[in-house]
């Protein structure tokens, strides 16, 4: 696929949302101004970028709340207008990207010039060692239990690149939000790969004393 024109792609801002290249996020649509965004979108090139309100955002969600700089374009890969105006649509990951400036134009959303965040590569050699424990986590243990799991030893088995696998481990799995906006944000790939295998390892290690607590946990009581 071809690379996105970031000339002005409209800004989605949400709280407790990131989004990664490959990654599919759904959406419902419901506020008016974007169900306008959509509706743009859609009669476009379909492009939406994915931005995370920094803390505070809740005294100026209805105006233009501060944002993190990094976010990710997604492309809208398919959708559903319902009877009363609103949407529902699956939007895919495609790019890292940093808002260059916002731009003046009187829309009921808003609207930025963005840049691709210029990335470190790193070969597949490089990146074998964290690769062996990506697959480890779900070769066994408490993520290998999990459904999703499966598809992770699939992934893995079918060749995807360890830079793909990171960001969507990052993705699906993990919950501090922080660290998922600032791995978003990493330009470096052999340290987000690291970052993210180590905060995974982490995470597992925690599952079971977590789920045991869970399990105990007298439903009498709630």
């Amino acid at each position: 696929m071809r690379d996105p024109d970031l000339s002005a792609v409209p800004l989605f801002p949400l709280p407790g949302v990131v989004l990664f290249p490959r990654a599919v996020l759904p959406l419902h649509i419901f506020e008016d101004r974007y169900r306008a965004m959509t509706a743009d979108a859609l009669a476009g090139d379909r492009l939406v970028a994915m931005a995370l309100l920094k803390e505070g955002w809740e005294k100026s969600y209805y105006g233009k709340p501060a944002i993190e700089p990094a976010v990710c374009v997604g492309k809208i890969i398919s959708h559903e207008k319902l009877p009363d105006g609103k949407y529902n649509f699956l939007l895919q990951g495609t790019t890292r990207a940093a808002v260059v400036k916002e731009l003046p134009i009187e829309l009921p959303y808003r609207l930025a010039e963005l840049r691709r965040i210029e990335i470190v590569e790193a070969s597949e050699e490089n990146l074998s060692y964290w690769r062996q424990r990506l697959f480890g986590l779900f070769a066994a243990g408490p993520l290998a239990s999990m459904a999703v799991g499966k598809q992770f030893r699939n992934m893995i088995a079918s060749g995807w690149e360890c830079v793909d696998l990171a960001d969507m481990a990052a993705f699906t799995f993990l919950d501090d939000i922080r660290l998922k906006q600032s791995l978003l944000a990493e330009p470096d790939v052999l340290s987000r790969v690291t970052r993210t295998v180590e905060a995974l390892e982490q995470m597992a290690a925690t599952l079971p004393k977590v789920m045991s607590i869970a399990r105990n946990v007298d439903p009498s009581l709630n």
